[in-house]
């Protein structure tokens, strides 16, 4: 009976409690693993969240980026602008030295020493300036008009002169002033057939000169030319016999001090 009660009174004895493997770390934990598709979704979503917070445009970097559209733009409209604008004032002057040259558009060809110029253009010349004397003569007409607003008389002294292909002519103009004032004119030019107009070459003459004539006064004006004898090569020249030399007279820009003036209308 003693034994008993000593048994049940004993103290008992803690058991303390091991921790398992899982906890200590022995045991390693299992992680979901990364598919490959999770993997792209996350480092997009990193990628795009940086990108917003580092390349979001602010008002300061747009007015910059469309101040500068708008000054390109403005620098393309000036360019188209001022090449306009060039290109109107010197298509005239470039016009005429195209014709002089090429003969284009009933203009004759100047000879190579017209206006004093000396050097190897003067040896070309003389070359050219031999008659063709088992050629057929070209009749050479002459013609001349002035503009309603001119009070001038201008007509040519001849009314024909016809020439051997590299022969040279001389042809006279008159002009009269019939007003009681000076008065500036200046002449233009044309030939026709116009495909004559390459070989009828001008060694002196006073088209596009400024003539300046007192009130009643009367003046004879020269025109020194010659055929280029390479027309006879030419077959657009065949079954033309007849060339004709035609001037016209307009007023000039200027008032009797040289101003420059407005020319008035017809």
């Amino acid at each position: 009976m003693e034994t008993m009660a000593r048994a049940f009174l004993r103290p008992s004895r803690r058991i303390a409690r091991q921790p398992c493997l899982r906890c200590r770390g022995d045991l390693p934990t299992a992680r979901r693993p990364f598919t490959s598709s999770t993997r792209r979704l996350a480092e997009y979503a990193q990628h795009q969240t940086s990108t917003t917070n580092s390349s979001a445009p602010s008002m300061e970097r747009m007015r910059a980026v469309y101040k500068m559209r708008n000054r390109t733009t403005m620098n393309y409209a000036l360019s188209v602008i001022l090449g306009t604008v060039a290109l109107s004032y010197g298509s005239v002057p470039m016009y005429k030295m195209i014709c002089q040259t090429t003969g284009w558009g009933g203009q004759p060809v100047r000879a190579p020493n017209h206006g004093g110029i000396s050097g190897d253009g003067d040896g070309d010349l003389a070359s050219r300036l031999q008659p063709v004397t088992d050629a057929k003569r070209m009749r050479v007409t002459f013609n001349a008009s002035v503009s309603d607003i001119l009070p001038w008389k201008f007509v040519p002294q001849q009314r024909e002169v016809r020439v051997l292909p590299g022969e040279t002519a001389l042809a006279f103009y008159t002009a009269t002033n019939k007003s009681d004032k000076d008065i500036i004119g200046v002449a233009t030019y044309s030939v026709t057939p116009a495909q004559v107009a390459p070989y009828f070459s001008k060694i002196q003459c006073f088209c596009f000169e400024e003539q300046r004539l007192s009130a009643g006064e009367t003046v004879d004006m020269p025109v020194f030319f010659y055929l280029d004898p390479d027309m006879l090569n030419d077959l657009n020249m065949k079954g033309i016999e007849t060339v004709t030399l035609s001037y016209t007279f307009f007023k000039a820009k200027y008032d009797n001090n040289g101003t420059v003036t407005d020319i008035p209308q017809k």
